[in-house]
């Protein structure tokens, strides 16, 4: 870590990845505050470097993407800018490395880079577990159906509340 420069924690990089056309993205913004510059600065330095950054590493938000982003964050506004962000998947970052050459973007893109690879291995993980249940539930007779219902639905993500009206 740099001396003298609080870097944010990996729970925090995390809330910042998001899934936007089928990858997982940070934006623009996002990665300027973790890389302690501004996002006008962080876009001039990729602007000069635009060749670094194909349609797989960075793209674009459309104004629909942008209007889906806020709502489901609950924004109300993006702060007065004038331009849609920009979504950088995990090659991306990586290549922003390369463009943002301070002592504090090397500890952040390290940090960030791990945030990544902990993010897939939980993926390939819970992945793996789920095809082992199933080939387990193959083997065994139905008496056992009832424990792996049970085991499924610890593992499955808790399902969100419906907003109810009344007394």
């Amino acid at each position: 870590m740099v001396k003298g420069t609080a870097l944010a924690p990996q729970e925090v990089i995390e809330s910042k990845i998001l899934l936007m056309r089928g990858r997982k993205v940070m934006l623009d913004k996002d990665l300027a505050a973790l890389y302690g510059v501004t996002t006008g600065n962080l876009n001039k330095a990729v602007k000069r470097n635009i060749e670094r950054f194909p349609e797989d590493f960075m793209f674009q938000l459309t104004r629909k993407e942008l209007e889906n982003l806020m709502f489901q964050n609950g924004i109300s506004s993006w702060g007065g800018a004038r331009k849609l962000p920009s979504a950088f998947t995990e090659n991306g970052v990586a290549m922003l490395s390369s463009v943002l050459k301070s002592k504090r973007g090397v500890q952040v893109n390290i940090q960030i880079m791990r945030t990544f690879t902990k993010l897939r291995e939980l993926l390939l993980t819970n992945t793996e577990f789920k095809r082992k249940l199933e080939d387990m539930e193959k083997k065994y007779d139905y008496q056992f159906k009832i424990v792996f219902e049970a085991i499924k639905q610890l593992i499955e993500p808790p399902a969100k509340p419906g907003k109810r009206i009344g007394f």
